[in-house]
């Protein structure tokens, strides 16, 4: 399987810049996912890397060989590439069987019908849809249709699998089915695969990395749990995780290299980071998980802060509480289903080891506990 490397790649139109300045290196076997909101550019960057649009400048290599670069006048065609793309509409050819749709690209590449044979049944075989192989695409479900398609795409044994939002079509059900069957088709196959979504649980669940872009700038590319932990900006933060990240306005003194006083909700804490803190005292943004803000009974823990119920969201296995309290609407999430009257009074910590301090300027400056000052 190759390595994708992308160097300073851009792409614009007139006055509009889709990608700026991209560099990337995708390894062998990886899951990548590019995510962003709409028009942030990562379909564009998903079509430049398969030879479907061309660059304004950089350069793209797959597996050591150079398929684009500006500087040299190197452009390879995307039949060249040897990639498969699996389109968000399937692209099934209707008047063919789930067979023949298979068969198709194989015999433009001019297999022996012996060898076209073998590879179709073995497509088949790992997609689960023997039964189906004599139907038509009409007759078959969105989520056999897609099964169909990614047989068809890996059926040439491409060096790389691009998928462009391939489940928006599906139900939810049908679409937290078929993460689980991608995740697992990445491991059984070992193939290097590009995935597009604007969904961040898409993301999460599935990538080995996440590419997360915003105006075509990339903003952080790291494993799914690092990106939610450890997130590089206030925009990371803010984009991945449902219900997202409480950011409380706060100030901050330091007293030590890891330890600072804040001042939070009106109420004295000491921040202690894992790392040396390197900035200057004065106002930040405290982010913190939902899952980081436990309800708990009055006087029943240490360091407790008091709030009001401002709604609660019981979905069966978690309960989603929002909290008012100094001004600020916070959001907990607690196991089980909790119901809490509407301005009833709510008791909750700070707790954990992933609070997060951002600048001014948006960009992540520690992470770290908090203890209130009693």
């Amino acid at each position: 399987m190759p390595e994708i490397i992308l160097k300073n790649i851009s792409k614009k139109w007139g006055g509009f810049t889709a990608v700026e300045n991209l560099d990337l290196v995708i390894e062998d076997g990886a899951f990548i996912t590019l995510l962003g909101p709409s028009g942030c550019g990562k379909t564009t960057t998903l079509r430049m890397i398969a030879g479907l649009e061309t660059p304004t400048s950089g350069e793209i290599i797959i597996d050591g060989k150079t398929v684009f670069s500006s500087d040299k006048g190197i452009n390879i065609s995307a039949a060249k590439r040897d990639v498969g793309f699996l389109f968000q509409n399937y692209a099934l050819w209707p008047h063919m069987t789930v067979y023949q749709n298979i068969a198709f690209g194989l015999e433009t590449l001019k297999w022996k019908k012996p060898d076209i044979e073998k590879r179709v049944k073995e497509m088949l075989e790992t997609m689960q849809i023997e039964q189906f192989e004599k139907r038509y695409p009409a007759e078959l479900s969105g989520g056999q249709q897609q099964r169909v398609a990614i047989a068809r795409t890996l059926a040439p044994r491409p060096k790389v699998l691009f998928m462009d939002e391939p489940l928006s079509n599906l139900d939810a059900k049908l679409r937290g089915e078929m993460r689980t069957e991608l995740k697992r088709l990445h491991a059984d196959t070992g193939s290097t695969f590009v995935y597009v979504t604007h969904d961040q649980l898409e993301a999460m669940t599935m990538a080995t990395k996440i590419c997360l872009m915003k105006e075509g700038v990339l903003q952080q590319y790291d494993p799914p749990l690092k990106v939610y932990s450890y997130p590089a900006n206030r925009f990371v933060a803010d984009f991945v995780g449902n219900p997202t990240m409480n950011f409380i306005p706060a100030k901050v003194r330091k007293i030590s290299e890891t330890k600072a006083d804040l001042e939070l909700f009106g109420e004295k804490f000491v921040y202690t980071s894992k790392e040396k803190l390197e900035f200057a005292d004065g106002d930040v943004t405290v982010g913190i998980r939902p899952e980081y803000l436990p309800i708990s009974e009055e006087g029943e823990i240490a360091g407790q802060l008091k709030g009001s119920a401002y709604s609660t969201l019981p979905a069966g296995m978690e309960t989603t509480v929002r909290i008012k309290v100094a001004g600020s609407l916070l959001s907990s999430v607690m196991f089980g289903s909790l119901d809490y009257k509407v301005d009833s009074d709510i008791y909750f910590t700070i707790q954990g080891s992933k609070i997060l301090l951002f600048g001014t300027d948006g960009t992540r400056v520690a992470s770290g506990s908090v203890r209130k000052v009693e």
